[in-house]
């Protein structure tokens, strides 16, 4: 089976091309926006009738979360409009969508972490875009799956791990906000999770089960208490302190919290799901 991958340079992208190598079976191509442009519709139909994958994974997205509130065309055009190209096209050669979406489809108001049942409420133009998203892809395609994660880093591009590592060795104490709280994603173990799913529509097309699914690793803490492990696990001497959002001020809100509930994707895929700090020691090793 041929997985087309887009997004191929981004974090998880990345990752999904270091995972890709225990999938011998799979014939995978991967783009980025330079190969395939994925705002095309015709560029998308011309790739998809010949090249004819099986699957799609869709990690493209704009991601600049503050830059969308002054650039939203942009930002509708890649994670609104070009996930309903790739469905709508994907659907006329059979071939189903996973596509990757965000905890930002929430408002970060609730208390208890989020099914895929709750209610969604955007605060940003990320956010909304990314909603849009998903229900474009469901219209074109009924052979999607959605999963939304949070908070994700890798050894590959720019995140939060590299960049506290990076700020951390200046030797300069740190002001890190305790008021978010959430869960980190290592993408190498999303990477893992979608290409398990991916692997299961080849194999068992009657357990593949279309819908929207969260995954993040187990556990919840606050980006303060990310960064203390980040500097703990590098053995990095860094003063961090507690701070409130507001000291921090940025174009887009940030949800407060934004746990999500994995129950879902681990009892129809069958996934494990690893710790937040035991991944993020793997991470950090890998640095």
């Amino acid at each position: 089976m041929k997985v087309l991958v887009t997004g191929a340079y981004g974090q998880l992208g990345n990752e999904l091309r270091v995972e890709a190598e225990n999938y011998p079976e799979m014939e995978f191509l991967f783009t980025d926006a330079d190969s395939l442009d994925i705002t095309d519709e015709i560029a998308v139909q011309e790739y998809f009738t010949k090249n004819r994958p099986g699957i799609v994974i869709n990690c493209a997205a704009y991601t600049a979360v503050d830059k969308a509130e002054n650039d939203a065309e942009k930002a509708e055009l890649i994670n609104s409009v070009a996930p309903g190209f790739l469905a709508k096209v994907a659907k006329t050669v059979d071939a189903a969508l996973i596509h990757i979406s965000t905890d930002y489809v929430f408002g970060g108001d609730s208390v208890l972490p989020y099914t895929e049942n709750d209610s969604v409420k955007p605060i940003g133009v990320y956010g909304t875009t990314k909603l849009e998203g998903e229900e474009r892809s469901f219209k074109e395609n009924l052979k999607t799956v959605v999963i939304r994660t949070a908070w994700l880093y890798s050894s590959f591009g720019n995140n939060f791990v590299k960049t506290m590592l990076r700020l951390g060795k200046k030797g300069d104490n740190l002001k890190v906000v305790f008021d978010q709280v959430g869960t980190p994603t290592y993408a190498g173990d999303l990477a893992k999770a979608v290409l398990q799913i991916a692997n299961i529509y080849q194999k068992q097309p009657d357990k593949f089960v279309p819908g929207i699914y969260h995954y993040s690793n187990e556990g919840v803490i606050s980006w303060y208490d990310f960064a203390k492990a980040i500097f703990e696990l590098a053995q990095i001497n860094c003063g961090v302190f507690p701070v409130l959002s507001e000291e921090f001020p940025t174009a887009a809100q940030r949800p407060h919290f934004s746990v999500l509930n994995k129950s879902k994707i681990k009892s129809t895929f069958g996934l494990e799901i690893p710790y937040w700090k035991d991944s993020l020691k793997v991470c950090i090793q890998k640095l």
